[in-house]
């Protein structure tokens, strides 16, 4: 006996328009809480070596228990997830916005990471069971992909806005209304759904990956620590006992955790899905990429505010041209990737980034921001175009229906993740690097503070070079190899 197909939810459009405006505050807060960072910094006494928490704290937390909120998500119920998500996300803001110790603010941005760990998840595949035929799926996934495009563009500006003219805190207390307005909204027009069989989940998996991400994160913090506060400027660096105890402690969770995922029967990442040759590609350049990029927007955020002396809402603008190169250049690269495949498209754009990296090496006290810091920002914002869109379709290469799902959020689990790490090392080798140049050779410290940028900004370009050699090695997928329907980012 058939069964008739479900009738299309009649609400599935209001519902788009609750997990859109869900998304768009995901992305926004990424972007915003950079601006913010400055003020936040110099307002709640943070350390140099310690300010970017900020950011890892947040990171970490949504990328290293994205999988396991996407399973919950499933087994649960995706609606109750979602609008648990959204309440959690909502309330964590607001201990963020009324912080007032850089520890409680820390504390804070981890409790975001987790709640936008389940609502994530919860968006991506409430669009996948509300939106059953192809044509409405595909646009629906095409609001949700502009959303998460446009929205960092929209969170650059706002954030300088509220940070000017308010407070740094109100970049953080602005998620508060939304959330709470789209959880009530879910409540009545998101229509609930949830996986059938299983419902284990591989919770010593998730405790392990996390545990060491943040152990190798705290590692790297560690080395940039000031040796003897307020006598010298000498960093703890490489070899304190401290630093290798935490980077020793990283390898073994994270070995321990592959270990585990091996053996057991309801692994939190199936191992077949990262070791095709195209998947596991993909999701080392994401990784790259993210920890380049992250660290782009945050040493560009000090350069713009403490050098060039630039306001909050100014730093926003300055941004903009990155968010806007995205977007068109996405455009662009969607309509070619049918016609050249991944591989010709990647390579180039990789390239581009890198140089486009490598030109802000040569910033200087004065350089001018459309002789010099523009074109570098042209240049990766059209290379990452040129990556995002065909890594996102070799993320789902050969991958069965089965695994459609923890392929896709694996993706920006790698993101997430290569964001925290590079952010985590990359201020290392800033703080090591201004202390250095203090040293040795006395010089003031606004050519130290350049030294450090420089020193951030190459390593950034080398972790882009890693994606592009990434790429040309293990990407070999033809045109006719990619599914019609790519993973979709979260953030």
């Amino acid at each position: 006996m058939s069964t008739a197909p479900a009738a299309p939810d009649p609400r599935r459009w209001l519902a788009l328009g609750v997990i859109a405006v869900a998304q768009l505050m995901i992305v926004l807060d990424a972007s915003i809480v950079n601006i913010a960072l400055p003020s936040a910094q110099r307002d709640l006494g943070i350390s140099d070596a310690d300010r970017q928490w900020v950011v890892t704290a947040y990171t970490l937390a949504f990328g290293g228990l994205l999988l396991l909120g996407g399973r919950i998500a499933d087994f649960v119920g995706r609606k109750r997830v979602f609008v648990i998500g959204l309440i959690g996300f909502a309330a964590a803001s607001a201990l963020g916005g009324i912080a007032g110790t850089a520890v409680l603010l820390y504390a804070a941005r981890g409790l975001q990471g987790v709640f936008a760990a389940l609502l994530a998840p919860a968006a991506l595949s409430l669009i996948s069971v509300t939106f059953t035929e192809t044509k409405e799926r595909a646009t629906a996934f095409g609001v949700f992909g502009a959303i998460s495009g446009g929205g960092a563009a929209i969170g650059l500006i706002l954030g300088g806005v509220l940070t000017e003219y308010a407070s740094w805190r109100w970049c953080l207390g602005v998620n508060v209304p939304i959330a709470l307005l789209a959880a009530w909204a879910a409540t009545r027009v998101v229509r609930e759904s949830k996986a059938e069989g299983d419902t284990k989940y591989d919770i010593p998996g998730a405790v392990m990956v996390t545990l060491g991400l943040v152990s190798l994160v705290y590692g790297f913090t560690e080395a940039a620590k000031e040796k003897n506060p307020g006598q010298s400027t000498e960093v703890q660096g490489w070899t304190d006992p401290t630093t290798v105890g935490f980077l020793v402690a990283a390898v073994v969770l994270l070995v321990a955790f592959v270990l585990w995922e091996r053996r057991t029967a309801h692994p939190l990442l199936p191992l077949r899905v990262a070791l095709d040759r195209n998947r596991g590609g993909s999701y080392l350049v994401f990784l790259f990429i993210g920890a380049g990029l992250f660290a782009m927007f945050l040493f560009l955020t000090f350069y713009f505010q403490a050098t060039l002396g630039y306001s909050p809402l100014r730093s926003g603008f300055a941004f903009l041209p990155f968010s806007i190169g995205i977007i068109v250049g996405a455009g662009v690269i969607s309509q070619l990737l049918p016609r050249f495949g991944p591989r010709p498209i990647m390579l180039p754009g990789l390239t581009s980034a890198a140089i486009g990296m490598l030109l802000l090496t040569q910033i200087t006290a004065d350089s001018s921001y459309w002789l010099h810091i523009l074109p570098s920002l042209v240049l990766m914002s059209v290379g990452m175009a040129a990556v995002f869109i065909p890594a996102s379709s070799t993320a789902l290469v050969g991958v069965g229906s089965h695994d459609a799902g923890v392929a896709s959020a694996l993706l920006n689990t790698s993101q997430q993740v290569g964001g925290s790490l590079g952010t985590a090392l990359l201020n290392t080798l800033y703080a090591g690097a201004v202390t250095t140049f203090l040293t040795e050779k006395k010089g003031s410290p606004a050519d130290a503070l350049l030294s450090g940028y420089h020193t951030a900004f190459f390593w950034g370009a080398m972790m882009l070079v890693l994606a592009l050699i990434t790429a040309a090695v293990l990407i070999n997928a033809k045109k006719d190899d990619i599914p019609s329907e790519g993973a979709v980012g979260v953030a």
